[in-house]
């Protein structure tokens, strides 16, 4: 059975584990996606529970043991998931946290919803921490528990990581629960951000925003009437390298990759894209540059072949099944113009893969091709990265979190089709000691800031912020 209380809780949307069927019984199996990644290591060997949502509306299941980690559900009722994960979270902030690339939708009773759902993670995580424990709050669906934590327990060191961009001023300020918003997150002792732009625009948003509060931003820090003091600041999250590195060298996963490229039919170039089919991800634009450079000659459909991975993603939301149809049709044009008896030269599959299936993608990939139009970091980049220490070519989004630390990728603007067909173009024709100049330095990068440097960076930063007095 779990233990009572914890020296460290974390709080998240989701659980760690997805509950499936498996030889005709329910069992509970590791998440894709980079939070889980990320945090899987961090928690390995500390005294740590982790809270969320099991995926499944309804009374909520008891607390388990999965993988060395202490799991305790949080209850959603069906209409808890449609107006606070659906609604508000992914139909009004989401879009609105990207760069509105789709119009987000505001309504009422979403943000009700919210406020109730962060209110119950904020119980569950005070219920948990033992005394003077530190609680690391992730992302934008609980902007509402710093504070509402802090009210339950003054006694707990708390922080919030932003795993989305953070919007500029101009932008957030449309949101009907800014100030709330604000509020919320100001009960942190320390706010982590992808971005330095991210922080910034954070601060600012305050300063212009809760100038009734009689509050003062100094630098970095938000200076609240009671005392209380928010640090914000960028602490870029990155992956196990280690882990990627050395699943992607297993004589396993070489052979996988092998035999992809085999069924493919060897190809001289073959490109990959792997994305949460999102509409933020551009997908379109890439498949746009590609039928163009098909249709004009530029890459030759049976010497240059692509895959596209597009993970399923919140499928019941209007916006997400018309990309997913948009995604299907131009892939089916361009199979359909330059597929050459039965071997086509983009394939689309869409569904989640285990992650050594990923590593056997990546190491077979000669260019992975990563344009997001607005991504706060982009994990799949770094992983990619990893799996590589002196091949490969990555064109990265200049809208990432992760074109301020991948420098020597091959960045392009994805809303520029003309010029990202240049870059990909020059991906695709450097030569192998350009490649591997490359790829070896941002090996080195992704090496150096793995993800427990980033967990050791935001921990010391929560660490050392000042406490109420």
């Amino acid at each position: 059975m779990p233990q009572d209380t914890f020296d460290l809780v974390i709080a998240a949307n989701r659980l760690p584990v997805d509950r499936v069927r498996e030889g005709g019984r329910s069992v509970w199996r590791r998440s894709p996606g980079g939070l889980v990644t990320a945090m899987e290591s961090v928690m390995s060997g500390r005294d740590g529970a982790w809270i969320g949502w099991s995926g499944v509306p309804g009374k909520a299941p008891a607390a388990f043991e999965q993988g060395g980690m202490s799991l305790h559900p949080v209850a959603l009722s069906a209409e808890e998931v449609r107006d606070y994960y659906e609604g508000f979270s992914n139909a009004s902030l989401w879009p609105l946290y990207h760069d509105v690339i789709v119009p987000p939708t505001f309504r009422r009773r979403w943000q009700s919803a919210y406020d109730g759902v962060n209110r119950r993670f904020a119980e569950t995580a005070a219920g948990l921490a033992a005394k003077n424990a530190t609680v690391w709050v992730h992302d934008y669906q609980l902007q509402q528990v710093p504070q509402l934590l802090r009210e339950l327990r003054p006694d707990l060191r708390i922080g919030w990581f932003n795993h989305i961009p953070f919007p500029p001023v101009e932008l957030f300020m449309q949101l009907p629960a800014r100030d709330a918003m604000l509020r919320g997150l100001l009960g942190a002792d320390f706010l982590g951000f992808q971005r330095r732009t991210d922080a910034q625009n954070f601060l600012r948003a305050c300063r212009q925003l809760l100038v009734d509060d009689d509050i003062s931003v100094k630098a970095d820090v938000v200076h609240a009437p009671d005392g209380h003091e928010c640090r914000a600041a960028a602490v870029p999250i990155s992956i196990d390298t280690a882990g990627m590195a050395e699943l992607a060298e297993t004589s396993g996963v070489q052979e996988r990759a092998a035999e992809i490229r085999k069924q493919l039919g060897n190809p001289e170039h073959l490109l990959l894209g792997i994305d949460r089919l999102d509409y933020t991800k551009g997908i379109r634009h890439r498949l746009k540059a590609l039928e163009e450079m098909y249709r004009e000659g530029t890459l030759d459909p049976t010497e240059t072949k692509f895959i596209q991975v597009a993970t399923p993603s919140r499928e019941r939301l209007d916006a997400y099944q018309h990309i997913k149809s948009e995604v299907e049709q131009t892939v089916g044009r361009i199979n359909g113009e330059h597929a050459i008896f039965g071997a086509p030269p983009v394939t689309y599959l869409h569904r989640s893969f285990p992650r050594e299936e990923m590593a056997a993608m990546f190491v077979a990939a000669d260019v992975m091709l990563v344009t997001p139009l607005r991504d706060g970091m982009n994990l799949v980049a770094k992983e990619y990265v990893a799996a590589h220490d002196h091949s490969g070519a990555l064109v990265l989004s200049e809208f990432t979190g992760a074109a301020n630390e991948l420098k020597q990728s091959y960045l392009c603007n994805p809303h520029d089709i003309a010029r990202t067909k240049r870059t990909i173009t020059r991906a695709i024709e450097a030569s192998p000691e350009e490649r591997a100049r490359r790829m070896r330095a941002m090996h080195r990068q992704v090496q150096r800031h793995d993800v427990q440097h980033w967990a050791e960076r935001f921990l010391s930063n929560l660490a050392a912020a000042p406490r109420q007095p």
